[in-house]
């Protein structure tokens, strides 16, 4: 009760400002208090859940490191879930697809249990509780009068405290009463989850009625074939270079590792919803039956490996010509998941499935992990700065829009593209005055770049802005695609100035 009593303390503090640092001091006593539940309850600590547990600490590093908040919402989520199976467990697909469900689904009863023990414990504490609460007063009292007399005596006292202390306003008040009111509710839902998980492993899935053998891998074989001979063309056109596509396949060279990027990619989805249902399906009572499962199921992965490296290298052109990207770089990196879970799959035809669906959990978080510690916004900025130095291009009302996390990459472009990129982002880091706990390491780093950053003449910008890109649009020159690029049969269409 005192750990869900601190978390909402904490929260209510601390959360308003922003994310940082103070997500993972909030997560420190919400564990604290589940571990203490769970103590009580009996419940071991086992290996699996020591891995959900130190993944979602992890992944609280993302906002801590990084100014971007696609990234810090994903790690956020992942967090939660990964905290969830670790109060929760699961060793079975619908335990580990459901579990991440746990602390949504305990939070009725984490009120009723949390509100039960506090009436139990009031009415055997003896008169124990009102001691207690007035020492906590008396101090709380004393730490507001000294404090505020030594930061009347000294203002570098009185600088240390305003840096330490949270600034909460009366108007703020009902914000800060949701967020208290948010972090007891979550805290008791962890510690209720802790006590009495909720059995998702307990569901039983009928296996599929087994087919006949031919009936079940004819159509396997097909499709194995079909993937073969996609590969073979694959190796024949799209590795011979940019005219080799333009005669084999008359589109554009945006339009070919565009387009095809997005099918392969879905293809890549629709193959392992295929290999879900062969293994429902297949035939597994002999000998023969295995090794023809493992052989026909085995092709088609490794397939799909190459389908996912061609793929993956369609994206890559299509960087090089027109630039990178939140979107590409965050498909790319579903990509090689993806290609990471195909392998996965294949290691559990070799040495059996039963870890197979913790492990591709926990390759989905150590994927989320290693997109946000990798700063996607740094990443896009760097390619794009590299393409400008390569080819003279460069879409700067795009690049203006990143987080501060680009800052270090867009710092290394000549003038003025240099102020242009970063005045934006250095007037709203002057006009934004965030806590310490709230504060990122990559907004500090911005920060320091940026401090003696002048401001340039607007009008040297002027060519750079994406407002000159207009008459291409309305006289049908161009069309963006989307990503703040200009194409035309498979051409970037900027204006003279550049």
């Amino acid at each position: 009760m005192w750990c869900a009593l601190a978390t909402g303390v904490l929260s209510a503090l601390l959360l308003g400002d922003g994310a940082g640092l103070n997500l993972l001091i909030v997560a420190v006593p919400a564990g604290l208090g589940a571990y203490f539940a769970a103590r009580a309850a009996d419940r071991r600590m086992r290996p699996w859940t020591l891995v959900w547990a130190l993944g979602g600490v992890a992944l609280l590093a993302v906002p801590v490191l990084r100014d971007a908040g696609w990234p810090t919402f994903l790690a956020v989520v992942s967090s939660l879930s990964l905290a969830s199976l670790a109060l929760n467990g699961g060793r079975t697909w619908p335990g580990v697809l459901l579990g991440p469900l746990g602390l949504p689904g305990s939070l009725g009863t984490g009120m009723v249990s949390g509100w039960r023990g506090l009436r139990t414990h009031a009415a055997s504490s003896n008169g124990r509780v009102a001691p207690v609460l007035r020492t906590g007063a008396v101090a709380a009292l004393l730490l507001i009068v000294f404090g505020a007399l030594f930061a009347g005596a000294d203002a570098a006292f009185a600088d240390l405290l305003g840096s330490l202390i949270p600034d909460v306003s009366v108007s703020d008040g009902p914000w800060r009463f949701l967020l208290l009111l948010l972090g007891v509710v979550g805290a008791l839902a962890a510690a209720r989850l802790a006590t009495a998980p909720l059995r998702w492993d307990r569901l039983r899935i009928r296996p599929g009625r087994a087919r006949s053998r031919w009936e079940w891998a004819l159509p396997l074989v097909v499709l194995d074939l079909l993937f073969a001979a996609f590969i073979a063309v694959q190796l024949a056109v799209l590795f011979g270079g940019y005219d080799k596509v333009l005669s084999e396949t008359g589109l554009t060279y945006s339009e070919y590792a565009r387009q095809g990027f997005w099918q392969l990619l879905f293809a890549t989805l629709l193959t392992l919803a295929v290999i879900a249902l062969a293994t429902r399906w297949a035939p597994r009572s002999t000998a023969g039956d295995r090794t023809l499962v493992r052989a026909v199921l085995g092709a088609l992965c490794l397939l799909t490996l190459v389908v996912v490296a061609s793929a993956l290298r369609r994206m890559d052109l299509y960087v090089d010509a027109y630039g990178l990207t939140r979107l590409r770089v965050s498909v790319t990196a579903m990509e090689l998941w993806l290609g990471l879970v195909i392998v996965l799959i294949m290691a559990a035809g070799v040495y059996g499935v039963k870890w197979l669906p913790r492990a591709v959990a926990a390759s989905g978080a150590a994927a989320v992990l290693a997109f946000g510690l990798a700063s996607p916004d740094g990443l896009v900025a760097e390619r794009n700065v590299q393409r400008y130095e390569r080819t003279g291009k460069i879409d700067i009302d795009y690049l203006e829009k990143l987080s501060a996390d680009a800052v270090p990459a867009l710092d290394g472009l000549p003038e003025p593209l240099r102020t242009c990129a970063l005045e934006d982002m250095a007037r709203d880091l002057e006009e934004t005055d965030e806590p310490w706990y709230a504060t990122s390491w990559g907004e500090y780093r911005a920060r320091d770049i940026l401090s003696g950053h002048g401001a340039a003449d607007r009008m040297s910008c002027d060519p750079y802005d994406s407002d000159r890109y207009g008459e291409y649009d309305r006289d049908g020159y161009g069309d963006r695609d989307g990503y703040g690029e200009w194409e035309q049969e498979g051409e970037i269409r900027p204006s003279d100035d550049y």
